[in-house]
């Protein structure tokens, strides 16, 4: 169980680093907001498997998040639609 711990804890840290130094891109930084979705749903997923909770929760969580990449990935279409690139430096945001 403590092995499951710090892999996970390990993997949401991992997550913060590449959302934080990899700004360039919107599509890294989609990636790696998924990524830290995904940790916290393995971390919620196994407290609550360990308190004997209703996994309920978990289920409502992964719709949410589902929902966000969605949204997500709509900007990204759009995005590249209007500027041509997913490059955070090629467009100015005063500009409509």
């Amino acid at each position: 169980m403590m092995m499951y711990v710090l892999m996970s804890i390990f993997m949401f840290v991992s997550g913060v680093i590449v959302f934080s130094s990899k700004r360039k891109h919107l599509l890294v930084t989609l990636l790696s907001l998924e990524f830290i979705v995904l940790s916290l749903f393995f971390i919620m997923f196994m407290y609550l498997n360990f308190y004997d909770y209703e996994t309920y929760f978990s289920m409502m969580f992964l719709v949410f998040s589902v929902c966000e990449g969605a949204l997500g990935l709509a900007i990204l279409v759009s995005m590249i639609r209007t500027h041509g690139n997913d490059f955070f430096q090629s467009f100015s945001i005063l500009q409509c």
